[in-house]
């Protein structure tokens, strides 16, 4: 399915915040980002760079920043993705399309593409040394080719792999999310990939 058609089955599809969304989409327009589909859900990017996104919930929608924190936020909406986790995203929650302010969703967005082309960004933190879990250490051992894989890789992204199985309690999830990752470490594929 082109990218064009997913965008208009993510906005067309029956959904509680149909309406939200497709209101978020008029405003996102307006904005000058060239509208694209990452992840599953639309993405607003400046020169390939992201900026926003417009996704849907269960129980809310709203409007993703990508590198929110730099946003001056005077109406004091925004809140962090995950926190702990991401530095620089931001997201405005709606729980009806009666929460959307137009003229502020539209003045955010448009200070986020101002932000972009600014080249304001979250960078990602240098990782100097990376402890690799010993589930995966056997793995890389037995498998000269995967282990040179994983020495290809940059030290920030040998760490993503190693934290996705450590952070797992159980050693069930752990071998379940080594076998996972396996694949992606044979074809040079970064856990985070379709993030960036």
């Amino acid at each position: 399915m082109e990218k064009s058609a997913k965008l208009n089955a993510y906005y067309e599809k029956g959904h509680p915040f149909r309406d939200g969304i497709a209101q978020l989409r008029k405003l996102a327009l307006q904005s000058g980002a060239q509208e694209d589909f990452k992840w599953q859900f639309p993405v607003y990017t400046i020169k390939g760079k992201n900026v926003f996104g417009i996704c849907k919930f269960k129980n809310h929608f709203g409007v993703w920043f990508f590198n929110g924190v730099f946003l001056k936020d005077p109406k004091n909406v925004l809140e962090n993705a995950q926190e702990g986790k991401t530095k620089g995203m931001r997201h405005w929650k709606f729980y009806s399309v009666e929460d959307i302010d137009e003229k502020g969703v539209l003045t955010y967005m448009l200070e986020a593409v101002v932000n972009q082309e600014k080249g304001l960004e979250v960078k990602a933190e240098k990782t100097k040394k990376v402890y690799i879990p010993a589930l995966l250490q056997v793995e890389l051992d037995k498998n000269s080719s995967l282990k040179n894989s994983f020495a290809s890789f940059t030290p920030y992204k040998q760490k993503e792999f190693c934290e996705y199985i450590a952070e797992a309690k159980q050693e069930k999830t752990q071998l379940r999310r080594l076998e996972k990752i396996l694949p992606m470490i044979e074809k040079g594929v970064g856990l985070n990939d379709g993030y960036r």
